[in-house]
């Protein structure tokens, strides 16, 4: 899957779901003006397109390929005929979808209440923990799409945490440079979204 695929349109029936192996997919929710939030995201612990499994065949949110990677791809019948066949199949579903959406109202507390610095932290943090490499693709575009702020705002947030020495930030991507430094810099939620990846795995 490669950077920027859409693998979930929120204006097209879901026919399939994907398992991923690596790399991250984004959760957005798009507004009508065209604004964009990650309100979820997703590496090797889970799956795109659960809101379907469980009988929503219109999908409510958009998927797309945040960090490259490979996911295993199913037809969205097949995987709602194993979910209500076998008890080893919807077990694991289950929980990752509870874990999503603990994920989902966390990242609405975080929105509200922490700073963008914050917020950008434990973005990365979380992309970090996914993909267990500090390198990531990442333009302060697609980063304020992803935290539903304006672009001026991560470029300012980015600048602190580059001065700070966690990070460094090259044209077209982010490395962490100091990954216990940038874990002390974001906020609690970022320590809640690593208890429930390490609990998911």
């Amino acid at each position: 899957m490669s950077l920027r695929h859409i693998i979930q349109d929120v204006s097209q029936p879901v026919d399939h779901v994907c398992f991923m192996e690596s790399g991250i997919a984004s959760i957005l929710k798009i507004m009508t003006d065209g604004s964009t939030i990650e309100v979820g995201m997703t590496g090797a612990e889970g799956m795109t397109g659960v809101a379907s499994v469980l009988d929503h065949e219109a999908a409510a949110t958009h998927a797309i390929v945040q960090i490259p990677g490979t996911a295993l791809r199913m037809p969205l019948a097949r995987c709602q005929h194993a979910f209500a066949e076998s008890a080893d199949v919807r077990r694991p579903i289950l929980r990752f979808a509870a874990s999503h959406l603990a994920l989902g109202a966390q990242t609405a507390a975080c929105n509200r209440l922490h700073t963008i610095e914050q917020r950008c932290a434990r973005w990365l943090l979380m992309a970090y923990d996914r993909v267990k490499s500090g390198t990531m693709p990442m333009t302060h575009a697609f980063l304020a799409s992803m935290l539903g702020v304006q672009r001026a705002g991560v470029t300012v947030a980015a600048g602190e945490l580059q001065r700070s020495g966690l990070i460094s930030y090259r044209q077209g991507s982010v490395t962490i440079r100091d990954p216990e430094g940038l874990k002390a810099f974001a906020c609690e939620c970022y320590g809640i979204d690593h208890d429930r990846l390490n609990h998911l795995f």
